[in-house]
């Protein structure tokens, strides 16, 4: 029986050394690796996942690391392990590729953003299939649709095996109809009304405007931030002690309804009974309560509080203490309502700049950048002076971007550097276009113009326009430093010829060649004011069939003029944007007047004023005001003709055509006159498409104007006209497009109405 026994243990161990077998006993030398199963994978990726080399003692402990090393690829759904003698035999199977992913039932979501975003999760065409990533796929794009309000949402997802494993996902989405917020509830208000409350919401239920707002769409993330809108109103009006309890938010079983019901506790009202400066004061106390906006006795307000201490550091900050820290510490009078508040008050270490360096300015010269900076190197930092810095560089116009970063100086408690990294625009830029517009026709337009010329800072410039009623030349030069101060100088040469007839005017023609020379100074960083003097040579032509006016104004006045044009003007400019404004606004004063001496004497004056209001983050108001006013002097009789003012259509009164306002000559063609009113009111507001924020903006609009003539007739309020209706502007590929329906309000006999107008190529 022992021999028996010996024998078979014998034969055993015999075949062990021919015949694979699972590791799962002794350990050995590996002197080669086998890998069994592939398709697609390469050999060279398995071997670098494997955790053992050719070479190296395998044991049973290993044998489970391997496993998990080519399981965590993500590339198999199974792994097994053999030997074969010192052959490490490693079998696979992979898991299927994905062939393509197709996309059905996506209404509001755009089938390139899914799968942009499948795409970052890790389902692709290309990539192994994994039914785990599958899944959460499905919640991120439930995710996606609730987050839109669509809670309904269904999908269904097939995975087809096709040939040389590889697998078809079809992704069918059912998105269902948007669920809309049905009621808002706040419970335990007892000093607001509730609807005052909710008009502080960002949320609401459906109204006129909602299908372009969205608010009426519930959020989570916008039910938090009107949360804490909610608990600063309180805040703000002294109610320290107020809690939010609870928030509810249910739908109904169709998921299309959602109710929200919020209960507060507002608690009491608390006063300012003090206030108080502790810390190191480094100014005197005179310079910091005029920054402290609250008193003795008045409701407390945590907006006043944090405006203060916001205030104060950026005092301090603008005296070199760039670190400066305020804090406001509260003391609380439970028994009579009462704060007493302290600002404390710790400044830090002095800063100053040691250095100010300039990069990315590849084809800019460093000089062009530095007269724009108000900080200035060796001087106390200043962040206002930084801003300010930043701000002078943006509206250069030669660059993309523009960002400064004050790192503080290594080794150093009271240095720091000032970098201004800036992203330069081509320098040069050339430009052909084609416009149309209802009084000029089309409009040819070429120009070559170089902001930046060869890095300096000057501007060159030519350019062409011609349409059916003016053909135009203009070489121009200007050098915004003409003087280390800021004095800009300019020269200009022109030429225009103008046949006011075609723009359904009086009918005469003028050629006038100019050469003029202008100079800018700066008085404050919004404030310039500008002078210029021009020359000038007019040629005026008029048709055997002119209007009396017209003949009459030639006889006693000639039809070859050279004058001496003096101007001066003042211009302010606050707002934060020149293309799409929401705040601050735009004045300008202009005076020009002939010398005496000209072969005409005459002076204009005009004042225009428009202000941004900014009502919330959706609508803008801009209210506009405009006068202007002209006449003759000395032995001329009056203004001449072609420096009247005209009225209607997009620049002036909507809704009227281009240039029918006003007097009227004896063949009953607009003549224009030597006054100019109007006055305009229009709430803009952005454009329901996505993706339009930048290039497209709506309006609807109040207008009022009128033109007259001084000279026949006194002022008459009565002669203004009225229009209303909607606007939009476009920055379109080929120019900017403006487009106007306006409805004329008090139209009389005799005028003549437009409702639909636009303008292509030129600014609106």
């Amino acid at each position: 029986m022992k021999l028996v026994t010996k024998s078979f243990a014998g034969l055993v161990l015999v075949a062990s050394s021919y015949l694979p077998t699972a590791l799962y006993a002794d350990s050995f030398v590996i002197r080669d690796i086998r890998v069994e199963g592939l398709q697609r994978i390469s050999a060279g990726t398995v071997f670098n996942y494997l955790p053992v080399k050719i070479g190296e003692e395998i044991d049973e402990e290993q044998t489970g690391d391997v496993i998990r090393a080519l399981f965590k690829t993500g590339f198999f759904k199974d792994v097994r392990l053999e030997r074969e003698g010192d052959v490490l035999i490693v079998f696979v199977n992979e898991r299927p590729a994905i062939a393509k992913i197709d996309i059905e039932g996506n209404k509001s979501l755009e089938t390139d953003r899914l799968l942009l975003a499948l795409k970052d999760i890790g389902l692709a065409e290309g990539r192994v299939f994994n039914r785990s990533v599958l899944d959460k796929i499905e919640q991120e794009l439930k995710r996606q649709y609730f987050s839109q309000g669509k809670y309904a949402v269904k999908l269904e997802s097939t995975v087809t095996p096709l040939e040389r494993n590889r697998v078809a996902i079809d992704i069918d989405i059912s998105e269902g109809v948007t669920a809309r917020i049905k009621q808002i509830n706040i419970i335990g208000n007892r000093a607001f009304e509730e609807e005052d409350l909710l008009d502080e919401f960002e949320l609401s239920t459906p109204g006129f405007l909602s299908f372009f707002t969205k608010d009426d769409q519930y959020s989570k993330q916008k039910l938090s931030g009107d949360l804490e809108t909610l608990r600063s109103y309180y805040l703000d009006r002294g109610y320290i002690n107020f809690q939010i309890t609870s928030t509810q938010v249910s739908i109904t079983p169709d998921k299309k309804d959602i109710y929200v019901t919020v209960n507060i506790s507002e608690g009491d009202v608390y006063t300012i009974s003090d206030i108080k400066l502790a810390g190191e004061l480094v100014v005197p106390q005179e310079e910091f309560f005029p920054l402290i906006h609250l008193t003795r006795g008045v409701v407390f307000s945590r907006k006043d509080v944090l405006g203060s201490s916001e205030r104060i550091t950026r005092m301090l900050s603008n005296k070199g203490y760039a670190f400066a820290n305020v804090n406001s510490i509260p003391e609380i009078d439970e028994e009579n309502k009462g704060i007493s508040l302290t600002y404390f008050v710790d400044p830090g270490s002095r800063v100053y700049v040691r250095r100010i360096n300039m990069r990315g300015n590849n084809n800019t010269r460093d000089e062009v950048l530095r007269r724009e900076m108000r900080q200035m190197e060796s001087a106390w930092f200043s962040g206002e002076l930084v801003r300010r810095s930043r701000e002078r560089l943006q509206r250069l116009g030669y660059f993309e971007d523009v960002t400064i970063e004050t790192p503080a100086v290594p080794g150093s408690t009271d240095e720091v550097d000032v970098n201004v990294n800036v992203t330069e625009k081509p320098m040069g830029n050339l430009v052909v276009g084609l416009g149309f517009s209802q009084s000029d026709g089309f409009i040819l337009s070429t120009s070559v113009t170089q902001d930046n010329f060869m890095g300096t800072g000057k501007r060159v410039n030519f350019a062409f326009n011609n349409s059916d009623s003016k053909t135009h030349y203009e070489v121009g030069y200007r050098n915004p430093y003409y003087t280390v101060d800021g004095i800009s100088r300019g020269f200009t040469l022109s030429y225009k010829e103008t046949d006011f007839d075609e723009v359904d005017t009086a009918r005469y023609l003028t050629d006038i060649g100019l050469l003029g020379v202008d100079y800018g100074i700066p008085i404050s960083e919004t404030d310039r004011i500008k002078l210029n003097f021009d020359l000038v040579n007019t040629t005026f032509k008029i048709p055997d069939d002119a209007s009396d006016e017209i003949a009459q104004f030639q006889a006693e006045n000639g039809d070859d003029f050279l004058d001496f044009r003096l101007g001066a003007g003042w211009t302010r400019d606050s707002r934060n944007s020149a293309l799409f404004p929401t705040r601050g606004g735009l004045q300008r004063f202009s005076a020009n007047f002939t010398l005496p001496g000209s072969d005409l004497e005459y002076y204009k004056i005009a004042y225009k004023h428009k202000q941004y209001l900014p009502l919330n983050k959706t609508f803008t108001l801009a209210l506009n005001g405009d006068v202007a006013y002209g006449d003759s002097y000395g032995d001329t009789t009056g203004l001449p003709l072609w420096e009247n003012y005209f009225g209607g259509g997009v620049r002036t009164v909507r809704g009227f055509k281009d240039y029918s306002l006003g007097p009227r000559d004896s063949n009953d063609d607009p003549l224009g006159g030597n006054m100019r009113v109007g006055a305009n009111a229009e709430l803009f507001f952005p454009a329901p498409f996505k993706g339009t924020e930048k290039s497209v903006r709506l309006g609807v609009f109040f207008d009022a104007g009128a033109i007259y003539d001084t000279t026949e007739d006194s002022f008459d309020i009565g002669e203004l006209r009225y229009s209303t209706g909607l606007s939009l502007f476009w920055m379109s590929p080929l120019g900017p497009l403006g487009m106007s329906l306006g409805y004329p309000l008090n139209d009389k006999s005799g005028d003549e109405t437009e409702s639909f107008q636009f303008l292509l190529g030129r600014p609106f």
